[in-house]
């Protein structure tokens, strides 16, 4: 019995040797996607891509390590490394139009970098703020506060508009008569677009339609976030500046129809201006606001973090300088000792 207990242990003792490797990868292939998963669930939104990628290359490292630290020939081994190529290749190949095209076109997006968190984009009939850029989707925040999730596919697959973070150009439209002269339209539009906020005004003619004009108002706005107020007010601007010189907005058709010929121009009526602080844009993008503030909270601490690396190389090359010095000074005084 002890010669059949020491044969026993000496063989799951050799079993256990062999083995160890393949245990050793295991154990720290778990640890490390604990901690990618535990990153994930703690994550700020929109700071995903890095992670999902990271437990991707860990799940498949972890899998290629298993199979070279097996304790089987090389030819088995080689016919696993194979059996695993073909299995990869048929997953991508079958859910390609799915899951395998989206994290292709979320890594073209990334490396093409159009777009970040916190700017509006326009694809399509889809316009917000984006709140998110993962791997497969991306999320955007519309104009109604709803979150809409669009696929790296159909951003692939369409023109993605952006407005410039560092300013962009509002217009507003509108069609008149030809019986209002047009120079005095643009001034009316030019002094709209002044009282609306925004700079380097100009008014271009659109169309020459057969029974009006179609005027664009446009100018400069430096602040993008906000972009829908600024919008409205700037067509509330133009209703005022046109109705002030006596300039109806109507349709002609309507105009040469009525029997009343009196313009239709309200009555202006003063009215307290909301001098609320508040834009609708802090309700609607809210969640897009956040992320774009952690997202340069995040790159001010980098670039912090940096130079403060800078600084603390500086001093050391400063005190490594000093020390020098100092020991030159030692080894002059001794110099000029023996001298003496």
């Amino acid at each position: 019995m002890d010669v059949i207990d020491k044969i026993t242990s000496s063989s799951l003792g050799l079993l256990l040797v062999n083995w160890l490797p393949v245990l050793a990868i295991v154990a720290v292939a778990a640890l490390l996607m604990k901690l990618v998963f535990l990153k994930r669930s703690s994550a700020i939104e929109g700071h995903r891509f890095r992670e999902q990628i990271l437990a991707l290359v860990v799940g498949l490292t972890a899998i290629v390590g298993i199979i070279l630290a097996m304790p089987i020939d090389s030819s088995m081994r080689g016919q696993l490394l194979t059996l695993l190529g073909l299995l990869l290749t048929a997953i991508i190949t079958l859910s390609s139009p799915t899951i395998a095209a989206n994290a292709m076109a979320g890594f073209m997006l990334r490396s093409l970098r159009s777009f970040a968190v916190g700017d509006f984009i326009q694809v399509g009939e889809f316009f917000g703020r984006v709140t998110e850029q993962d791997l497969f989707h991306v999320e955007i925040q519309t104009q109604d506060r709803d979150l809409l999730t669009i696929p790296n596919t159909y951003l692939a697959a369409h023109p993605v508009k952006v407005v410039h973070s560092k300013g962009t150009v509002i217009s507003a439209e509108v069609s008149l008569g030809y019986d209002v002269d047009n120079r005095v339209v643009e001034q009316a539009l030019l002094e709209a677009v002044e009282a609306a906020g925004l700079q380097e005004g100009f008014v271009y003619i659109m169309e020459l339609t057969d029974f009006s004009v179609v005027y664009r108002a446009s100018g400069f706005l430096g602040n993008v976030k906000q972009l829908l107020s600024m919008r409205s007010d700037l067509r509330r601007q133009m209703i005022d500046q046109l109705h002030r010189r006596g300039i109806e907005i109507v349709s002609p058709g309507f105009m040469n129809q009525r029997v009343n010929t009196e313009a239709v121009i309200p009555e202006r009526k003063f009215v307290q201006a909301n001098n609320s602080s508040d834009s609708p844009e802090d309700l609607v993008f809210d969640k897009a606001e956040r992320a774009q503030q952690i997202k340069e909270l995040k790159d001010s601490y980098s670039e912090l973090k940096q130079t403060l690396d800078e600084k603390q190389d500086d001093e050391e090359s400063i005190t490594r300088k000093k020390r020098r010095m100092k020991a030159i000074k030692r080894a002059i005084g001794m110099l000029e000792k023996q001298i003496d």
